[in-house]
Order: C-alpha cells, then structure tokens, then sequence
C-alpha cells in the first residue's frame, strides 16, 4: 500500500488542510474533526485504496484504515496537512467544543455513566445468575452462600449515588473525594431508605421553606440526576474557592464551604425538585414502553438506531440505571437489543447478496459485531450508506421491541445488549430469545429484499450496442493507455481542476468527450466503482491502475444522468462499455464533463505524457507511457 498517496487522496477529499481542525488516529481508524462537513466527499472518501469505511460519530471524521496500517498513513498524513499530532482527547476536545449544547449535555451524562457501567453488569449478571439458581435449587435460597451473593449483587445498586457522584466529580473537574462525600449525604443512613418510603414508611419534615414547602428526611436511593446536578454544583463552588481563597487557608475552606454549601443546597432544593422531574421522566418513558400491545416498545425500537446516528443515544444510559435502581428490572434493555440485533441482521443480509467484494468485507464482521452489541460499523460502515437497511433495520428493531414488551422481557443489569445480554436476563429467557429472533429475521428479509448492488438499481438497461465491444485494431501495445471515451485529447493541466492538474491523484491525459460512455481501454478488473458512478476504477491485466473520473465535481450529482453497466470486482474486455452518462443533463446542470483518464501507479513509469493531439475516437491512443 502507498501510504502517502492514501494519506494524500483523503487529505484531498476532506477539503484540503484548511478544513481540518484536529487529527488524531486509534488502533483502526483516523479520527479527524473537520471544519466544515459540507465540504467533505464522504463518496471520493470511501473509495480510496486502503480506506475500508468512514463514518461521523461524536463529532469526529472517523476513516476505517485498519490495524498496523493507520499509523503509517496518518505519519504522512499529519506531515501533509502541516499540523501536529494530536491524542484522542484532544480530538475528542475539540469535536465536543463544535457540538450544539444538547449534545454536549448528553454527551456529558455518558461520560459520566459509561465508566460505571462494568459496576452495574458485574452485580447484574451475578443478580441474574443467582435469580436462575434458586429457582434451579429452591433450597440454594436460604443458604449461608445465597445470602453473601446477594450482597454483593446489590451493593451497586445500593450505593449507586456514591458511584455517580465519583464519576461526575471526574468530568467535571470537582475533588473525586469530595464528590463522593455529596453522594454518601444523600443516601446517609439517618435518612429514611428511599425505596422504604415507597413502601409506606413515614417520613419527618428535614428543612422548611418558611413554612410554604416542607422538605422530607428521604434518601435519593434510586436517584441519578439529582446526584450529576449537585456534583456540577460542587465543582462550581470548588473551582471558584480556589480561585478567591489564599493558598494557606485553602485547603481548609475549600473543602469545607464546598460541602457545607453543595449539600444544604442538594437536600432542601436540588434533591427534592429534579428528582420529582426525573421520577416524571422515568413514569412517561415506562409509560411510553408499557402501552397495550407493545404499541410503544414498536415506536422505541423503530426510533433507537436513528438516535444512535444522531449520537443521543447515551442519555438511555441514565433511564436504565433509574429503572433498575427503582425495581429492578430493566426493560430498557431488551429494546436497544431488538434494534442493535436488527441492524446487524440487515447488514449481514447486504453481505450475503452483494457482489460487490469490499462492501461483502466491511458488512460481513459489522453484522456480527452488531449481534454482540456494538453497532456503529453495521449502522455508520453499511445501513446509513445504503439506507434500505438502515429502514430494514428500523422495522425489525420495532417488531422485536414490541415482543419483549407483550412478553414482559426485563434485565437485571445494564450495558450489555446482543448475545451476551442472555447472561442477564434469565428470568425472561425464551422472551428474550423471541424477541432477539424477530429482530433479526424481519431485518434480514426486509434488508434482502430493498437491497440492490449499485448497477442492479440502475433503471436504464444497456442496450445491445453498449453491450457489445466497441471495434479496435488487432494490434495492441502495452506501452500506450488507449482512449476509454470519443471526444477531444486534453493536457492534464488543463483540466478545471487543480486535484487533476496537479497530478495529486496520479498522471495522465483527459478527454472533453462528444458521447456519453466509457469503455475498457484494456483487458482487465473494476477495482473500484463510485457509488455516485461518475467514477471507476481500474486494475488492468498488464499492471497499470487506473481512474477515469467522468467530469469536474460531478460527485455532487449525486449519481444523477450515471448508469453503471458493470459492478465492482467484475472482469472486464477491451471495448467493453463501463459507464454511460448523459452529457447534456450534465452540463445543463452547469458541470463539466471532461473526463481525466490518470494512471493511480506512476511510480511504476518512467514516462508518462499524451499521445494524442486533436480529436480521438473509443480506443485510439491517448497516453504513452514506459516502464521504470
């Protein structure tokens, strides 16, 4: 692989280093932040030699290049763009500071509660695994081994607030000790236990407001949102403190002020008035899930994978811990299961019937890796791309969503979906498999059904003449690139376009074409065919790489006036019609059909230059070229 000419060819599909903010790179992928999207050639992108999918999550350009690889590309890459090498969190900074406040917002409940997530699934899973045991061993229950389990099954469910408050007093800069003394406040045993106050048991008024609101002496058991809010507080306080306060009574008055503030503040107003908002929230989403019929779980389960694109979906993270904290039972989950299986069924559907080679290898591991629970290379790498499945997956998440709803499906814990979410739902197994199995069969045979290759869409056949090989002399020189299309020869720099005339993705010559079709020059493979089909590549049998880019900015048609009459990886003959176009909708659209015929390899020659002068019909020569 030619890293430089990769790092290259996506440097110039973003929009050039004057549209890049930040670059950094994972295990697989670059991860850049771009200036202005509008700008970026998401189609040119991904069809660039070594680039095996791109998608936009939290903010970020993510270009799927793979392991040992994207290193290497994003060295050049960086050393091209002129910036310096960024981290992650840096990236991650910078996209987040471009994000509207709403996602900024949700953004920061995930940060908060992803990293407690382990805590919630280790104790749900042992929940789950103890609740199937007794009903296995109904003597297990009143064993010395039973009641220490189900301690610690528990613990973080019990302790939840001090978890939260931790993770909070972290992303928002606040003393993590001093977070956790907020949450510990809330839930302090001289309160009376939330989940006992539902009860029935009584509670005494703790704080008054002059007689007009009664404040009562509950716990926030059960409580998330009441716990980020004060932890915010906290760290308002605490940041301003060290600010104003001299260095030598510092560490005395801070923490002090701090907490003595942030908790009265929390138990006389911000407990009381967001956690009634947040049990609010929690009655109308279980309400939403519980109308007669699975009519809502349909409506949830429909919506889930759009939420995942728009990158809101961490906000369920906090209704599935309240719902958990508050019952138990998380029927949250069996929802976003039903719609991750769902878009992994869909996927896996395109990668059975394409026969397209590098969508059938980029579908095929994002399937399974939906089944498991994660799904943005199913929904960003395949679904959005095609759309039809993104919908084949929208329909069979909402069908799956309303069986765990008529079935009663919950989990015991949160943070895991897919195959492993067995694991915590063994007290509504075969629900879960039900609705596992509806997800993905009505994906996979809706997927099936709406998806076509790319030339299978095409609604205009070829007719016999373009299937047929356009006539040439018997004499063929491996030495010259022969014309792919009837019109006049053109210098690559003067092509309208500085890409091409510059020579950034290879040499060549273009042709000003008279007709609208493309033929093969030579023996030989489509490498690459555009979606938008205003482009193709090719790997000839004599070794050359080709790209015959039909028009200046044409990718912004769309695919509009292009018909493809051939599909990626298919053999094709010298004379063979490729592509064809309508040139005057084209032009009429106010595009430039001259069309660059370049060669992706010139390292492999040690001369390349135009052969042709004046006009040139389909398979004369146009390019000469030696070998190195």
């Amino acid at each position: 692989m030619d890293y430089r000419k990769c790092a290259s060819e996506i440097l110039t599909a973003i929009g050039g280093k004057d549209n890049l903010a930040s670059a950094a790179h994972c295990a697989t992928r670059l991860r850049l932040v771009i200036a202005d999207n509008g700008k970026v050639k998401k189609s040119v992108l991904e069809n660039i030699e070594g680039v095996k999918g791109v998608f936009e999550a939290a903010g970020q350009l993510q270009i799927i290049i793979g392991t040992g690889t994207v290193n290497k590309v994003y060295d050049e890459f960086i050393a091209m763009a002129g910036i310096e090498a960024a981290s992650k969190d840096d990236v991650k900074k910078a996209a987040a500071a471009k994000a509207p406040w709403y996602k900024r917002a949700i953004k920061t409940l995930g940060d908060i509660f992803v990293p407690i997530i382990p805590a919630i699934v280790a104790t749900g899973l042992l929940c789950g695994l103890l609740g199937g045991l007794s009903k296995a061993f109904p003597d297990m229950a009143g064993s010395q081994l039973f009641t220490l389990l189900d301690i610690f099954s528990n613990a973080a469910l019990t302790f939840l607030p001090i978890l939260i408050a931790v993770s909070a007093a972290k992303i928002f800069g606040a003393n993590t000790y001093l977070g956790a003394v907020i949450g510990m406040i809330m839930i302090h045993p001289n309160l009376v236990n939330a989940w006992a106050v539902g009860g029935g048991t009584e509670t005494q008024t703790l704080w008054s407001w002059f007689g007009l609101w009664d404040i009562q002496n509950t716990g926030y058991q059960g409580h998330v949102i009441p716990v980020v809010i004060a932890v915010l507080l906290l760290s308002v306080i605490e940041k301003k403190l060290h600010k104003v306060v001299p260095e030598m009574f510092d560490l005395f008055v801070t923490p002090l002020v701090s907490v003595l503030v942030t908790g009265f503040f929390t138990m006389t107003v911000i407990g009381p008035v967001f956690s009634q908002l947040e049990t609010w929230v929690l009655s109308g989403a279980q309400w939403l899930i519980s109308i007669p019929y699975g009519i809502g779980s349909f409506l949830m389960g429909a919506a889930y994978a759009p939420t995942v694109v728009a990158g809101v979906h961490h906000m369920y993270n906090a209704i599935e811990l309240s719902m958990l904290a508050d019952s138990g039972k998380n029927i949250w989950m069996p929802i976003a299961t039903a719609a991750n299986v769902a878009q992994g069924a869909a996927a896996l559907a395109v990668a059975v019937k394409t026969h397209n080679r590098k969508i059938k290898s980029m579908a095929l591991p994002a399937s399974l890796s939906a089944f498991m629970g994660i799904t943005e290379p199913a929904i960003f790498g395949v679904n959005v791309r095609f759309v039809k499945p993104l919908v084949a997956g929208m329909i069979g998440g909402a069908c799956g969503a309303a069986v765990s709803s008529i079935m009663n499906v919950y989990a015991t814990a949160n943070g895991v979906t897919g195959i492993f979410g067995f694991l915590i739902t063994t007290d509504s197994f075969l629900g879960y498999l039900l609705t596992f199995a509806v997800a993905a069969v009505v994906a996979f045979i809706l997927s099936w059904i709406l998806y076509k290759d790319a030339a299978e869409e095409s609604t205009e056949a070829p007719s016999a003449s373009d299937s047929e090989p356009v006539k040439a002399d018997a004499v063929y020189d491996d030495n010259c690139v022969y014309s792919p299309l009837k019109g006049r020869a053109v210098l690559m720099a003067d092509v309208p376009d500085e890409t091409f005339a510059s020579d950034v993705l290879g040499m060549g010559a273009a042709v000003d074409p008279s007709e609208g079709k493309v033929v093969a020059p030579a023996d030989g493979e489509v490498s690459t065919l555009f979606d938008t089909h205003h482009a193709i590549g090719l790997t000839l049998d004599n070794g050359m790489e080709m790209l015959i880019h039909i028009g200046i900015n044409t990718v912004e048609l769309g695919g509009e006036g292009y018909t493809a009459h051939v599909s990626e990886g298919d053999k094709v003959k010298r004379g063979q019609t490729l592509i064809t176009f309508d040139k005057a909708l084209i032009e009429s659209k106010g595009y430039k059909t001259i069309t660059p015929v370049i060669i992706t390899n010139p390292d492999d020659y040690s001369e390349i230059v135009k052969a042709a002068e004046g006009e040139v019909s389909y398979l004369d020569k146009l390019i000469s070229t030696k070998k190195a």
